[in-house]
């Protein structure tokens, strides 16, 4: 029976997957989306308010792969786009596939009806869209030096010697502005609410909400750093363009809380653009002169989508794992000794 669960269990992976195929297939044969017009909200700005989803865009590399040196997102034929995502789900599949229906290459546990990116229906081959060669520009000098520190301090203790030792994101504390939307294998749903000279994003994942004043106020100075930075936010006809700055250089820029750390100088200008009645696209462009040799920007589709709720996430009140790692460590230098 429980063999019979599991066949079932994987053949509706196999077949999201199929279905997510052929819907980007489609999607990519369709013409190009044009700006959309919102409705209006009582006071008059474009209207955003809603909960979205990215759970689509899981999958998609930030950098153009290797494979596809000398290309163009642009470019790539609807056949090219549909291998793409047919392989990416491939391996989704196999990871539930690796020890008998749980999700167990991704985290550890769990049966799959718990996670939501297998089918994902990619809009694009890739994340950054400039520079056009679709590839992160390279590290300065200093950033070189920051990251060399970094890896010799941890090279020099194990990997669970202190708190300090494990991602912000372990700690249930932030994965940052620009992981709090990148897509994962589940939490991917965000709430926009707006309100007269305000706007509001609540994240499912961390569960964190960042409070984005539209009246123009400069930014606090003197400089008060926050993992999430201080935003500023203005409309661009019925774009809505967040600047962030004020920024700690304990963040990185990647997913779950990997990626290059940016230092303090970091400013991020984030720009929610209405493609359709139900998409919306998010562009944000890394602006961090101390840690990058040039401006980079990256773009994914949000998704409108009422049954996505914003779930609690309450990671410090189960974050049972933090203890037992470092119990764990504790554990093992007793049995060494």
């Amino acid at each position: 029976m429980k063999s019979f669960v599991v066949a079932m269990g994987l053949m509706s992976i196999a077949g999201a997957a199929a279905n997510g195929v052929n819907g980007v297939a489609a999607q990519k044969a369709a013409p190009a989306a044009k700006a959309s017009a919102p409705g209006k909200t009582a006071w008059g700005d474009p209207n955003l308010q809603g909960t979205y989803t990215d759970k689509d865009e899981n999958g998609i590399p930030l950098e153009r792969p290797n494979q596809f040196d000398g290309k163009r997102a642009e470019e790539l034929e609807d056949s090219e786009l549909a291998d793409i995502i047919k392989e990416r789900q491939a391996r989704a599949v196999a990871s539930a596939a690796t020890i008998g229906g749980a999700a167990g290459a991704d985290t550890g546990a769990g049966p799959v009806h718990w996670y939501e990116h297998y089918g994902a229906k990619n809009s694009r081959p890739w994340m950054v869209v400039d520079p056009p060669d679709g590839k992160i520009p390279a590290l300065t000098p200093a950033a070189q030096q920051r990251a060399a520190a970094r890896a010799a301090a941890r090279a020099s203790h194990g990997p669970a010697d202190s708190y300090d030792d494990r991602s912000l994101y372990d700690q249930c504390i932030t994965r940052g502005v620009v992981g709090s939307m990148l897509p994962v294998i589940y939490g991917n749903s965000f709430q926009i609410v707006q309100a007269p000279g305000y706007v509001a994003i609540r994240y499912e994942m961390i569960h964190e909400a960042r409070v984005i004043p539209m009246d123009g106020r400069p930014h606090v100075t003197p400089k008060v750093r926050t993992y999430m930075g201080d935003p500023r936010g203005h409309w661009e006809g019925n774009t809505l363009v967040v600047e962030t700055t004020n920024f700690t250089d304990r963040t990185a820029i990647g997913v779950n809380g990997n990626g290059t750390f940016n230092s303090e100088a970091l400013r991020l200008v984030e720009r929610f653009t209405p493609m359709s009645a139900s998409t919306v696209e998010w562009r944000v462009t890394v602006n961090d002169p101390a840690t990058w040799t040039q401006p980079w920007t990256f773009a994914l589709t949000l998704t409108k989508d009422d049954s996505q709720g914003v779930f609690e996430y309450a990671c410090h009140e189960g974050n049972y794992a933090m203890h037992n790692i470092l119990s764990a460590a504790r554990a093992e230098e007793r049995a060494g000794r």
